[in-house]
């Protein structure tokens, strides 16, 4: 059995995006609601997700943008206060991710007991956030300080927003990125958030990854998912589970039970004999 499969309890796991409001610092943090309405507006979108059935839930800074490459100090406590506001109503396990920050991220997660983290964790690239350089032995090194090895990395290989600057294709990136950094899994993207993951660039980093598990990260819907899946190991979904598929959005339970059903209807073709 694939860490997947222990960790999820599911073949080709969905895990659904928790986007929170901007946070204190971001540009379009709202001080007259303050905390309090980012606390309100998280929990809606968790209930609608696990109502809707997503076999886990990342909790992600989605709307401090523009996006930070070294996160202020405040935007992984004031996560931290959300998460921990609403732990006890995430029963599937959780991830967290502070964007665009590594170390920060895996802060969180010790903080909060998560069991994966999401993030870029390795190589150097031209984004509109400006130059963007990683350290992923500096990132593996401060997992074991922190006492988290158990913690699963999840490596986004074609991030968002950003071009690699090596000379290298994308097998050549997937197969050193394998030897190289120990993922535990790879991430897919589309250009943005809610944009469709290239199913060409998926099948690449499939086909690259060797035994290494493959997420659909970006763009994934109720009609491309048979499509996706096909070639993925499992989907990260977020702005496809809102009110009219829009990123800005709250999370529509509805939309959440009728994606999972295609979901779910997959994995029980691929079990038939």
């Amino acid at each position: 059995m694939s860490w997947l499969e222990e960790l999820f309890g599911v073949r080709k796991p969905v895990i659904g995006m928790l986007h929170l409001a901007a946070l204190p610092g971001d540009p379009e943090f709202d001080p007259q609601t303050g905390m309090a309405a980012v606390v309100d507006r998280a929990a809606r979108d968790l209930s609608a997700l696990i109502a809707g059935g997503v076999d886990a839930i990342l909790v992600s800074n989605e709307y401090s943008r523009p996006y930070l490459t070294k996160t202020e100090r405040v935007t992984a406590a004031a996560m931290g206060r959300v998460i921990g506001e609403l732990r006890r109503g995430i029963t599937v396990p959780l991830g967290v991710n502070v964007l665009w920050d590594a170390e920060a991220s895996l802060d969180l997660a010790a903080a909060v007991d998560a069991a994966f983290v999401r993030e870029i964790f390795t190589g150097v690239y031209a984004s509109d956030f400006g130059l963007w350089d990683t350290n992923v032995g500096r990132t593996s090194r401060h997992r074991a300080r922190l006492g988290i090895p158990g913690v699963r990395l999840l490596f986004n290989v074609v991030p968002e927003g950003a071009a690699y600057l090596a000379s290298r294709d994308l097998a050549r990136l997937t197969r050193s990125t394998v030897f190289n950094a120990l993922p535990d899994a790879l991430c897919v993207s589309g250009l943005t958030a809610g944009a469709p993951t290239d199913e060409a660039q998926l099948q690449v980093v499939k086909d690259e990854a060797g035994g290494v598990p493959v997420f659909a990260n970006t763009g994934v819907t109720a009609e491309n998912a048979a499509a996706a899946l096909a070639i993925a190991d499992g989907a990260v979904i977020g702005t496809a589970f809102k009110r009219d598929g829009r990123f800005e959005n709250e999370v529509d339970e509805q939309r959440v039970r009728d994606l999972m059903l295609v979901v779910r209807s997959l994995r029980e073709a691929g079990d038939a004999p």
